[in-house]
């Protein structure tokens, strides 16, 4: 059964509130929320992830792993790529579209209170994520969900996803993002994101740079939890190439795992896999409990993420990724350069107006310049996409030569330049990387029927 009408109804009634990328630096309408709803965020157990880069990914890796290992689970990450439910997934599929219509009819009257109340203090109304983010709570308390995966929105602190106490609190990897909002160093950022860290937590990080590391470590010892860092508790020990993906074997907290195949690329995503190795570690066993190796490859064989090196075409080979900051973007053009045989690749590149263009653009040119010749810059259909001219002017700065810049100013359009320039010099190996945003992934996604 399904109820789509329902589904964009509700959706259109989020959208009038504030929108995503003006989140409110609050918690009380959180807490208040839940007070009305009879706290769903203490019905169930929860992995809280934070971080710059490789959050959805870790998350999908971890919740894979939960429900290998026999768990109901429940996922909210963001953005959605094609459709709001996509955020709240419940055992690894998106939300029932009558799911989320009938909660949302549900809960509505409680968060119309909430509205209330705050507009009486002259405070601005629940906004759209923190709606989603209550939203998702419900559904999760409805199901019910055994252990819920829960992804931030931005920083950690203040977000709305930290109404809920994680027994086990994730931080990926921190570079700099965000910097108008959680600040100019990754010393300040870390002070945001070591918010979800909560006593009666466990705390697994990625490797960091040495001040956010030092400012997660001080938060942990503050409230008394245990803490493990990789490259120094567990880490990647070897990895492999593989068909669709790599081989890795992974040194984890309890235990050494080999023979996993992970069917994602990159080296990031091998890091993204061992911090959620050591996340169900320390959620299943404490940290002190090795996993069941079958379990856990079972787990592994199940995961997906889609929008991250992503094959959405071949013959040329279409790439579309999700990166959207200069440390994402160099992460992604090693990934290129390690699991496709590219001799050609033309870039499609579609940036939001709050991310760091030039930087992204000058680690494209820089990591994969020797395959290109010619970009294409575009833009996204989100309002808060760079236009394409001026995005033509960052490449530039970038270091990319005028007549190497082709500006498109619909994506469409510049999926047909960027294939007919790949397959130009009757070159089987040329390829087109579509990047930049998380919207400009999903407009070419659903171009080109994913």
């Amino acid at each position: 059964m399904s109820d789509e009408f329902g589904v964009e109804s509700v959706y259109a009634e989020l959208l009038s509130r504030a929108p995503e990328n003006k989140m409110e630096p609050r918690m009380e309408p959180l807490y208040r929320a839940m007070e009305i709803l009879g706290e769903p965020n203490k019905a169930f157990a929860s992995i809280h992830l934070t971080g710059t880069n490789g959050k959805t990914s870790t998350a999908r890796i971890i919740e894979a792993g939960l429900r290998a290992h026999g768990l109901r689970t429940g996922r909210y990450t963001s953005p959605h790529l094609t459709k709001v439910t996509e955020r709240i997934s419940i055992d690894g599929e998106p939300v029932k579209d009558e799911t989320f219509v009938r909660i949302w009819d549900e809960i509505r009257p409680y968060l119309e209170i909430v509205d209330t109340e705050l507009a009486a203090a002259s405070e601005p109304r629940l906004t759209y994520f923190e709606c989603v983010t209550i939203l998702a709570i419900a559904v999760f308390a409805d199901e019910p969900v055994e252990v819920a995966v829960i992804e931030v929105g931005l920083g950690g602190i203040t977000d709305a996803t930290n109404v809920i106490d994680g027994q086990v609190s994730v931080i990926t990897p921190i570079s700099l993002d965000h910097t108008d909002l959680l600040g100019e160093t990754t010393e300040e950022i870390a002070l945001e994101k070591a918010g979800i860290i909560k006593p009666g937590s466990f705390l697994v990080s990625a490797a960091q740079p040495a001040d956010a590391a030092q400012v997660l470590l001080e938060k942990a010892r503050d409230v008394g939890v245990p803490f493990r860092f990789e490259g120094v508790e567990f880490g990647v020990e070897s990895r492999l190439m593989a068909v669709g993906g790599q081989q890795l074997t992974i040194a984890g907290l309890a235990g050494r795992y080999e023979d996993l195949l992970l069917p994602l690329h990159g080296a990031h995503q091998a890091q993204n896999a061992a911090v959620a190795v050591a996340a169900l570690e320390a959620f299943l066993g404490g940290g002190v409990k090795e996993l069941n190796i079958e379990l856990l490859r079972e787990g592994f064989s199940q995961v997906t993420s889609p929008g991250r090196l992503e094959v959405v075409r071949t013959a040329p080979t279409v790439i579309v990724d999700a990166a959207h900051n200069p440390d994402g973007m160099r992460a992604t053009a090693a990934a290129v350069k390690e699991a496709f045989n590219l001799s050609r690749l033309v870039p499609i590149v579609g940036v939001l107006q709050e991310k760091d263009a030039i930087g992204l653009l000058e680690q494209l040119k820089e990591h994969l310049g020797e395959l290109v010749d010619e970009i294409c810059v575009t833009a996204s259909n989100s309002p808060r996409a760079i236009p394409a001219e001026q995005l033509a002017e960052d490449a530039m700065a970038a270091g990319f030569a005028e007549d190497s810049i082709h500006v498109a100013q619909k994506l469409d359009d510049a999926i047909e330049w960027a294939v007919e320039r790949a397959e130009a010099q009757n070159d089987l190996a040329g390829g087109v990387l579509i990047t930049g945003s998380i919207t400009l992934v999903a407009d070419a996604r659903i171009l080109l029927g994913k």
